[in-house]
């Protein structure tokens, strides 16, 4: 069967607006750095000219169609990393060091652990990028003094990664971390490939904090997202969106999504955005004239039948409620860390975030067991041979520069390790 082939080597989404499918697959693809355009099935216009001629040829959606022209028919996205040519499944079963998370603390050790001779792989869940790549703008990373996008910046890295050997696999989740007998240390992943290291370093980042507000889970992909502001934006094209939280990344998604949309309002817990966003942001967003900025206050319910189609913004002082139509809602109230696997391998502060160095073995508040006379390295955890680093480290700070060194002084604390056995 043949496919309509595409121009200018983009890949074309074709969907429902409201499909959660169709935003993971469009999110994956933004956060990936890869070339697309979203058509509507039900659209109008000569823009989706496209899509009404593919739906004869297809029979459920969404279709992705690629750049030779071939088609994939209601994918997840780890079937279209494959058919990208990412690797989906390790290549090695040992390795000298594995990295589980892609993201700037993740990447840049892989890159000082293989260009100084480790065999390291990298294990990310989702794409190389960790909170970096949902940001629409990076202005504060020295060397760029213009800024540079999110993705952008991941997929710098890890083509440098790549170019020292590092082998990068997506779309596989960690699942279980143990020290077996002979001192090695195995990452089981979610297909249950077990990959056996010297050392491995937990770079895991942090994920979206979910809105507990009722109404909101049912909705997530069909009008409520989570940092997917700059895979969404043109789908707001001429509607109400709002944008929940009030630090940089939730100034910078109303900035992005304020070129589409008819209006774009930012709700903060704040009495002033200045308490917890940088100055350059408020200008602007202060300066956007299709911007509105409610502080003070916070989503209190979300309501919609298949879609999002309305909130409830609430006051967080008086209490006050007022019901808003609202066809988007961009979600950036925090960060979790993703740590739930590793309760019985590494020891966390109250909040999920992981010890390390003395702090992970000393103390009444929490376990020993240390086996060695000798303290935990810098940035190693309750058990040897098991490091971490980024924003999952508990007393991280959550910023790019700050992750790319703590990466960096990983890998001396593991080579350290390795020159010990």
């Amino acid at each position: 069967m043949s496919h309509p082939r595409l121009v200018e080597g983009e890949v074309r989404v074709i969907g429902h607006r409201w499909s959660p499918r169709v935003h993971e697959i469009k999110e994956f693809l933004a956060r990936s750095g890869v070339p697309f355009r979203w058509l509507e099935v039900e659209g109008d216009g000569a823009e989706v000219g496209a899509a009404e001629r593919a739906r004869p040829a297809f029979r459920r959606f969404p279709v992705v169609l690629f750049r030779d022209g071939s088609a994939l028919e209601e994918p997840d996205v780890r079937a279209v990393a494959r058919k990208l040519g990412l690797e989906v499944r390790p290549e090695g079963r040992e390795y000298d060091l594995v990295v589980v998370g892609a993201g700037p603390a993740g990447l840049t050790a892989s890159i000082h652990g293989a260009s100084e001779g480790l065999r390291t792989v990298v294990v990310e869940q989702e794409v190389p990028g960790g909170q970096a790549g949902h940001s629409a703008m990076v202005e504060n990373y020295p060397g760029f003094p213009r800024g540079l996008g999110g993705s952008d910046l991941a997929r710098r890295t890890v083509e440098q990664a790549e170019r020292f050997g590092v082998e990068i696999v997506v779309t596989r989740r960690a699942t279980r971390l143990r020290a077996d007998a002979g001192r090695c240390r195995v990452v089981t992943l979610d297909d249950g490939t077990q990959l056996a290291a010297h050392a491995v370093l937990l770079a895991l980042g942090a994920t979206f904090r979910w809105l507990d507000a009722p109404g909101a889970r049912p909705l997530v992909g069909a009008g409520v997202y989570y940092g997917a502001a700059t895979a969404e934006a043109s789908a707001c094209r001429g509607q109400e969106a709002y944008v929940l939280g009030g630090g940089n990344s939730a100034g910078q998604a109303a900035l992005v999504l304020a070129r589409h949309a008819r209006r774009v309002t930012l709700v903060a817990l704040q009495d002033s955005l200045a308490e917890t966003m940088s100055a350059y942001l408020v200008e602007r967003l202060g300066r956007a004239r299709n911007v509105a900025v409610r502080t003070q206050h916070t989503v209190a319910a979300v309501e919609g039948n298949g879609r999002l189609e309305r909130l409830t913004l609430k006051h967080v002082k008086t209490g006050e409620t007022e019901r808003v139509p609202a066809d988007a809602l961009f979600v950036f109230i925090g960060a979790a860390p993703r740590t739930e696997w590793l309760a019985e391998a590494v020891v966390r502060d109250g909040n999920g975030f992981i010890l390390c160095g003395p702090e992970a073995v000393r103390g009444t508040r929490v376990r020993t067991g240390w086996p060695l006379e000798r303290e935990p390295y810098e940035m190693e955890t309750c058990t040897p041979g098991v490091f971490v680093a980024g924003d999952v480290r508990g007393g991280s700070v959550k910023r790019i520069a700050s992750a790319v060194g703590e990466g960096a002084r990983a890998v001396q604390s593991i080579h350290r390790y390795l020159r010990d056995r």
